[in-house]
């Protein structure tokens, strides 16, 4: 049983669950949005995806944030994906990620869509 991310608590009383794919995208979401340092057992866990948020859309820095991606998720989740492609755009404020991977136990090929928005103070 995979438990759903976040956490939440079903009609019956008991914690959510997820089907594998979902929990893998769910995985997948934990990876890009958690910053490093933010797990006390694993420092090195996560991505600096945050401060890219308000970055200018030049080719370089897209192309930056691409590879942090799919680094990070060849790190923590190689042995459940095989990341296909990572596509990033940056509009405003908003960070928009699309992962293209495989799921190695079934074969199955996956696209997820992820935002990252922030507001300036």
């Amino acid at each position: 049983m995979n438990i759903a991310y976040p956490l939440k608590v079903d009609q019956n009383g008991l914690f959510a669950s997820a089907n594998d794919e979902q929990h893998i995208e769910q995985l997948i979401e934990q990876v890009l949005f958690t910053a490093p340092g933010e797990r006390v057992n694993l420092p090195e866990f996560g991505t600096s995806l945050s401060r890219f948020v308000f970055s200018t859309s030049n080719t370089e820095i897209i192309s930056a944030v691409q590879l942090l991606v799919q680094g990070a998720l060849q790190q923590w989740l190689g042995n459940l994906i095989q990341v296909q492609m990572v596509q990033i755009t940056i509009e405003d404020s908003t960070l928009n990620i699309n992962v293209s991977y495989v799921i190695k136990q079934t074969r199955k090929q996956m696209v997820s869509q992820f935002k990252n928005e922030s507001q300036r103070v």
